[in-house]
């Protein structure tokens, strides 16, 4: 029973009021709005985002197949990009898909991290312990991926949009996808699709499909 699945990483999302932010910050993950020191954390699209989706909205109508049902991390950054991605779709939130928990990094930047011993083991370990008061990797990819699994075996046969964060992205596809590539190639930039087939549910297996755009 194959069916198709794409991934879609959310919009850029307003952090102190900076685009900029988005390059450089480890990114709040767990929160819609965080408060950290003087400055408030604001995690709805910003501006250039929302601008973003609307421009690929065009673009998916000629490019992709359309959803018939659109799942989406709880986060509201995700919720909203799908609305504007999928304004007419039906759309299913998914508890489990959301980004991984960065526990004490969390809203921090790797300047303000440096020289932090605990940051300092996460960098040499490759990424994969646990987050101080977070999430480890291997933690995150057995959410997602359960989550995911749990959802599309309710969504079969259908053409289905996941609209989530860029970690959640790489934990599926690197866990389920046949190519078995590493965690950090799949990379997804915001707004870019990631276009998959489902080759089963019970386990959940998925492939890539090249389009002239991958």
């Amino acid at each position: 029973m194959l069916f198709p699945v794409f991934f879609w990483n959310h919009g850029f999302f307003d952090v102190c009021g900076s685009e900029a932010c988005n390059a450089d910050r480890i990114y709040p993950a767990q929160h819609d709005c965080r408060q950290s020191g003087t400055a408030l954390y604001r995690l709805p699209d910003c501006e250039a985002g929302i601008s973003l989706a609307q421009q690929k909205t065009a673009e998916i109508r000629q490019t992709f197949p359309m959803p018939e049902v659109v799942l989406t991390s709880p986060m509201r950054r995700c919720v909203q990009t799908a609305e504007i991605l999928f304004p007419d779709t039906p759309r299913e939130i998914v508890y489990g898909l959301q980004e991984c928990d960065f526990g004490d990094f969390e809203g921090k930047n790797y300047a303000e991290l440096s020289g932090d011993p605990a940051y300092q083991a996460w960098i040499d370990s490759g990424g994969t312990l646990a987050f101080p008061g977070g999430e480890s990797r291997a933690a995150f990819l057995q959410r997602c991926c359960q989550a995911l699994e749990q959802a599309l075996q309710r969504q079969q046969h259908q053409t289905v949009a996941a609209v989530v964060h860029g970690g959640t992205i790489m934990a599926v596809l690197s866990a389920l996808e046949e190519q078995q590539k590493p965690y950090f190639s799949w990379q997804a930039g915001h707004c870019e699709p990631i276009l998959c087939t489902v080759t089963g549910t019970e386990p959940l297996r998925l492939r890539q499909q090249l389009t002239e755009r991958s």
